[in-house]
C-alpha cells in the first residue's frame, strides 16, 4: 500500500489504492470499484451497508484493521438567509464546522481542513483555537457526504455545486491530505466535482503554493491578501513576516494558470486598519498585471478580535477607488452572519482549549 498505516481508513483512499488493498486480500479487482462506489458515491457510514460485497471481503478487511471512519453531524444552525452551519464531530471527539451557502441554483460548501489553525491571523476566530490537528482526507471528504445527506432531507433535488477549502484551518498547511481529498472529490466514480468548481483558499504559504504549482491537479486559487503593505500585513497576518508580500506575489506570478482562469485575492476590510483610499491605491498597484479579481470582504464581527466593520460608505469608497484604478472587484455579501457562519467566524465554542485573544 502506498499509504501504509497500522489502521487504514477506506474513506481516505483513492480508487487505485483501494484496488491494491482488495487484491492484497485475495479478491478480484472489480470488487475495489464496488467498494469505492459504496464509500464515495453512496456515502455509506458502515461497510455493513455495502450489500453486494462478499461477507468474506468485509470480514477480511475488518480483521486487518481496515476501517470506514465516519464523522457525526452534531448540530445544524440555520440562518435567515438560507445558510446552514454544521457542527461536526470527529471520532476522537473534536469539533469542526462546515457551511452550506445557497445562491440561486448554486450551493457552495465551505469545508475545513484542520481542527483549529496555527497561522494566527488576528481577525479570524478559528486562529484563536490554535492548531489541534490536521484532518485526514477521509474526514475532509466526509464533510461533503454529510452535507449531501442533509440536503437530501431538507432540500431534495438541491446538490452541492461548488466546494471551497475556506472553513477551519489552512489547507496548504495540510497539503498531502488536502490533495488526496481533491483527487477523491473529483473522481468520476465518486462526488464527480469539477476541479474548476473547487477553490483552495490560503493565507499564502509559499512552499505550499510551489508544491501546488507542480501538482497534477490544480483547483481554483484564492489568496488572502488583506493588506496593502508589509507593515499592516505583519500586524494582521503574522505569516507575512516569513513570506512578505513581494515574495508571495512573485510566487503567484510563477504559478501556472489554465486559460481564462484567474487568481482571487481576498481582502478583509478592517475599519481604520486597511480601508483607506491610500490602501486601495496600493492594492491596485500591487496587483497590476495579474490575471485576478479582488474579493472585498467587510469584516464579520466576533468577540475574539478587536476590529470593527467599516461603514457602508467606507466599503463603497474602497471598492470604487479600486475599480477606478483598473481592478476587477467584487463585494462579498456577508452570509450566515446571524449564526456566526460568515467568513472568519468559524471557531466552535464546543472545542476544548480555546485560546484567549492576546493583549
Amino acid at each position: 500500500m502506498s499509504r501504509s498505516a497500522k489502521v487504514i481508513d477506506l474513506r481516505s483512499l483513492r480508487l487505485e489504492e483501494t484496488r491494491e488493498l482488495v487484491l492484497a486480500h485475495g479478491h478480484p479487482a472489480y470488487r475495489a470499484e464496488q467498494l469505492w462506489r459504496w464509500v464515495h458515491d453512496k456515502g455509506v457510514r458502515s461497510l455493513d451497508q455495502a450489500t453486494n460485497l462478499p461477507a468474506a471481503l468485509r470480514s477480511s478487511l475488518a480483521a486487518a484493521s481496515v476501517t470506514l471512519s465516519a464523522l457525526q453531524l452534531a448540530e445544524v444552525q440555520r440562518s435567515t438567509d438560507g445558510t446552514r452551519k454544521m457542527r461536526i464531530t470527529t471520532s476522537d471527539g473534536r469539533s469542526i464546522e462546515s457551511v452550506l451557502i445557497p445562491d440561486g441554483d448554486k450551493m457552495t460548501q465551505c469545508i475545513s481542513s484542520q481542527v483549529g489553525c496555527a497561522l494566527d491571523c488576528q481577525f479570524c476566530a478559528t486562529a484563536k483555537l490554535g492548531l489541534m490537528r490536521n484532518l485526514s482526507a477521509g474526514e475532509i471528504v466526509d464533510q461533503v457526504y454529510l452535507a449531501k445527506e442533509l440536503l437530501a432531507v431538507e432540500a431534495p433535488g438541491q446538490r452541492i455545486t461548488n466546494i471551497v477549502y475556506m472553513g477551519m484551518g489552512e489547507p496548504l498547511h495540510n497539503f498531502d491530505e488536502v490533495m488526496q481529498s481533491l483527487h477523491i472529490l473529483t473522481h468520476d466514480l465518486g462526488a464527480n466535482l469539477s476541479h474548476r468548481r473547487i477553490t483552495v483558499s490560503t493565507v499564502g504559504l509559499v512552499p505550499g503554493l510551489r508544491k501546488l504549482a507542480k501538482s497534477d491537479l490544480r483547483p481554483n486559487l484564492a489568496v488572502s491578501l488583506n493588506a496593502s503593505c508589509d507593515e499592516i500585513r505583519d500586524q494582521v497576518m503574522p505569516i507575512n513576516k516569513k513570506y512578505p508580500i513581494a515574495v508571495l506575489l512573485q510566487t503567484l506570478r510563477e504559478f501556472p494558470l489554465e486559460k481564462r482562469r484567474r487568481i482571487t485575492f481576498e481582502y478583509v476590510l478592517l475599519a481604520g486598519v486597511n480601508d483607506s483610499d491610500a490602501d486601495a491605491a496600493r492594492v491596485a498597484k500591487l496587483l497590476a498585471g495579474f490575471p485576478c479579481k479582488l474579493n472585498i470582504i467587510p469584516w464579520n464581527p466576533h468577540p475574539l478580535a478587536p476590529y470593527k466593520r467599516p461603514s457602508p460608505e467606507a466599503i463603497e469608497r474602497f471598492q470604487n477607488r479600486a475599480k477606478a484604478l483598473g481592478l476587477a472587484t467584487y463585494l462579498r455579501t456577508p452570509r450566515g452572519d446571524d449564526i456566526a457562519a460568515a467568513c472568519g467566524q468559524l471557531a466552535n465554542r464546543e472545542q476544548q482549549g480555546l485560546v484567549q485573544l492576546r493583549s
